[in-house]
């Protein structure tokens, strides 16, 4: 086949490039060899360093001086390189949320891709409208990733495909474990159980559990709603969207029902409604008792103070070490441990 060589042409007069203090040639991408030069240190020493290996003890201080040597210059690793000399990437990939996240999750999961940072891992947030379940498993494995946090939803078969793609630790977070994958479970049943226990411990045998209409929220709710019901409470579903008019209406029906006591699934749909009974004229907790969860801090500035069931996962960095060790035993036997702890915080709204 005829193909064309390009020859770069050679320009008159031109001078070498001049080199900073730091001896790397101004124009140039710092390497290694200049962070081992600045540092003074080998380059593999650098390298031992920047690839966090543990395989080689590195004394703090190096470590310190390697680290500042790499930030004054500028030297970020080459990740296809690295890759390659190591046959998998140091990418964590982890589900693009597709419903909204209290704070909690969202606290969590800046926590956990904070401490992975730390241990040299590239955190990717990965997002693609309409993929779910196995499907998503087959684009996330093209980046292969060392390891995922699966989104809800992911199968054995989906399970497989990463593994086969290289990715050594694969983690589901969610209420049920999936086999193949080692399990975070997040059983929302507790939050309602612990709910509902304070209610029927005030005296309220019948309860009303908000059920928010907003598209996706149906994966927390309906095991909440589940849990108050394991109490032996009558539950009855209220459904409610996150907006003031639909609040009137629904605290219309809540007094009309003859309910007194309502687990309003969190503490933001809570501090909706209480304000929707209030302007009824209904008397909190007199009237209607009611509890959110989530334990915001805006539910500790209403009055009457909002009653709330607290919630608790490990810390970030508890779980970043979880994944640094899968990725170094790839062949350690799947594992399913519960992350969700839910406590009950008693104030004046029940």
């Amino acid at each position: 086949m005829p193909y064309a060589m390009v020859q770069k042409p050679q320009i008159p007069n031109q001078q070498p490039a001049s080199a900073d203090a730091t001896g790397t040639a101004r124009g140039s991408a710092p390497t290694s060899a200049d962070v081992a030069r600045l540092a003074g240190v080998s380059r593999a020493t650098v390298s031992y360093v920047l690839n966090n290996t543990s395989a080689v003890r590195i004394s703090e201080p190096t470590r310190r001086r390697v680290h500042e040597a790499a930030r004054e210059l500028g030297y970020v690793p080459h990740a296809a390189a690295r890759s390659l000399r190591a046959g998998h990437t140091r990418i964590v990939l982890m589900p693009t949320p597709d419903v909204p996240i209290g704070p909690l999750y969202s606290g969590f999961l800046n926590e956990f891709q904070w401490a992975l940072s730390r241990l040299d891992y590239t955190v990717v947030q990965y997002g693609s409208v309409g993929v779910v379940g196995d499907e998503a498993a087959r684009a996330w494995a093209e980046l292969r990733p060392v390891a995922v946090l699966a989104p809800l939803g992911m199968g054995r078969r989906g399970i497989d495909v990463l593994k086969r793609s290289g990715a050594k630790a694969v983690m589901t977070l969610g209420p049920e474990p999936v086999e193949g994958a080692h399990a975070l479970l997040t059983d929302h049943r507790e939050v309602g159980r612990v709910a509902g226990e304070h209610l029927r411990e005030r005296g309220h045998d019948r309860i009303g559990v908000v059920m928010p209409r907003e598209e996706g929220l149906d994966v927390f709710a309906q095991p909440r709603l589940e849990g108050v019901r394991a109490t032996g409470a009558e539950v009855v579903p209220v459904p409610l969207a996150y907006t003031e008019d639909d609040a009137a209406q629904v605290a219309e029906e809540v007094r009309e029902s003859g309910l007194d006591a309502v687990f309003a699934y969190n503490d933001e749909y809570a501090m909706l409604l209480m304000r929707a009974l209030q302007d009824a004229g209904v008397d909190i907790p007199g009237d209607v008792a009611v509890i959110g969860a989530d334990d915001l801090m805006l539910g500790r500035l209403l009055r009457p103070r909002l009653s709330t069931v607290r919630l608790a996962m490990p810390s970030g960095e508890e779980l970043a070490e979880l994944v640094d060790r899968l990725v170094r035993d790839p062949a350690a036997e799947p594992e399913a441990r519960e992350v969700l702890a839910a406590s009950l915080v008693r104030r004046e709204s029940t």
